[in-house]
């Protein structure tokens, strides 16, 4: 059974997603502790009502990534709670050097699309922008590039004639919380590899 460190920045729709995969026996691990970047998050709240170790880190003065001295009390606190495996579930900042070293290929992230299309923010409004028929989310792992790395799994999501930015950005998350747990579990299970960009065992 691995242990997760969950980062994010939101409501935590993702932690829930994972938390109730445990539950059920879909997903061999636990949440060792949840780390986030806003103080009054849901994310927190969600954690703290499952007596799971929620810590804020304030990354001040750095507005779009985890650097300095942030990053130094992330990765401590994650080594503290003897983490396996890093989670990103909504982190809206970029990770660097610092973290990518301390858990090298053990950072895992979700991204709202059929990477490598639209890859950065709001992917599922570059999608319509684009006039994407089919669009979706990819469990990642994180290297040093901007959702580049190795793809894990990948669930699409059509783009309907009568979506809004919201209706299409809600359908992704549903799929996002199927995805996420089943890409843990292989993970958890030991039964991905790794060679260069490619994964495979899935």
């Amino acid at each position: 059974m691995i242990r997760l460190g969950v980062i994010g920045s939101g409501s935590g729709t993702n932690l829930q997603a994972i938390l109730d995969a445990i539950d059920a026996e879909r997903l061999s691990a636990v949440v060792a502790c949840v780390l986030c970047d806003v103080p009054d998050a849901g994310i927190l709240k969600r954690a703290s009502a499952r007596d799971i170790p929620a810590h804020f880190v304030d990354c001040a003065p750095f507005r779009t990534k985890l650097d300095g001295k942030a990053e130094q009390n992330a990765v401590e606190l994650l080594e503290d709670h003897r983490v396996d495996v890093v989670v990103l579930a909504g982190f809206m900042r970029i990770v660097k050097q610092g973290l990518l070293g301390a858990f090298r290929g053990q950072i895992v992230n979700i991204h709202p699309s059929l990477l490598p299309a639209f890859p950065g923010l709001e992917a599922w409004r570059q999608a319509l922008d684009y006039g994407a028929k089919v669009t979706g989310c990819t469990v990642h792992f994180v290297d040093e590039g901007m959702d580049t790395g190795p793809i894990i799994l990948q669930l699409a999501v059509p783009v309907l004639d009568s979506d809004t930015p919201e209706s299409l950005h809600a359908r992704i998350q549903d799929q996002e919380h199927i995805a996420y747990p089943e890409a843990l579990e292989a993970v958890a299970r030991g039964k991905l590899s790794v060679q260069g960009r490619c994964v495979t065992g899935s």
